[in-house]
């Protein structure tokens, strides 16, 4: 009996650190209080979330006007992982019920900042973001992976032809789906594959300028998504 308890002692610490693990892994508090306060959009109102990494985080701080000016909710987490986003999916997209969602995700799995992982299964994650929006009436649009030649954090890789591969990838399956793509790499890469100075100053990360080109781009491609 004693051998018994000690098991199942054993096994619920390992259960309740699993989800701890997972909880801290997808950082479901990050945007908790601020789901939680905001209110159900007006039927008319055309809410958008923008799910992302550090790009789409880093764009309301440096552009808060962007959102604070047009119905869309900022869902970045600096330093995040496809599979990192869509642990917290349900969360910070659909129980908030918006009309359609962006996606700007890939090149921190590039980066392998929670590890090596295989280009298709970065690719599936967003897809299956993308299909877990339409089963829940969100219009998704895939944003291509910005242009990327080096990483400062993890100078060893090089992620330029990853880059490539997956956006192919990603227009791909919107052009086969009639999914709105917005081609982000085509209007912001230089003649090195990469981001100049003056749209990333540090190769990765969008200067104003590199918003600025952005901006107009996704407005554009919600509009398209929204008629």
């Amino acid at each position: 009996m004693k051998n018994i308890l000690l098991l199942v002692c054993i096994l619920s610490g390992i259960n309740s650190y699993a989800q701890q693990t997972a909880v801290e892994f997808a950082n479901f508090e990050k945007y908790a209080a601020e789901n939680k306060a905001l209110l159900a959009p007006d039927a008319t109102e055309n809410l958008v979330v923008f799910m992302g990494n550090s790009i789409t985080e880093g764009w309301k701080n440096m552009h808060p006007d962007f959102f604070e000016n047009n119905p869309y909710i900022d869902r970045g987490i600096s330093g995040q992982t496809t599979s990192q986003m869509l642990l917290r999916f349900r969360r910070d997209v659909i129980d908030l019920k918006p009309k359609a969602v962006t996606f700007l995700a890939g090149i921190n799995d590039i980066a392998e900042n929670t590890g090596p992982i295989e280009l298709e299964d970065v690719y599936g994650n967003i897809i299956s973001m993308v299909e877990l929006a339409q089963a829940n009436n969100i219009i998704p649009i895939i944003c291509s992976t910005l242009p990327a030649n080096h990483f400062p954090w993890r100078e060893h890789i090089n992620p330029t032809e990853k880059v490539i591969e997956l956006n192919k990838m990603l227009k791909a399956y919107a052009n086969q789906n009639s999914i709105i793509y917005v081609d982000y790499y085509t209007a912001m890469v230089d003649d090195k594959k990469g981001l100049s100075e003056e749209l990333a100053s540090d190769g990765v990360h969008p200067t104003s300028k590199g918003y600025d080109i952005m901006e107009p781009m996704v407005q554009e491609g919600i509009k398209k998504a929204l008629k």
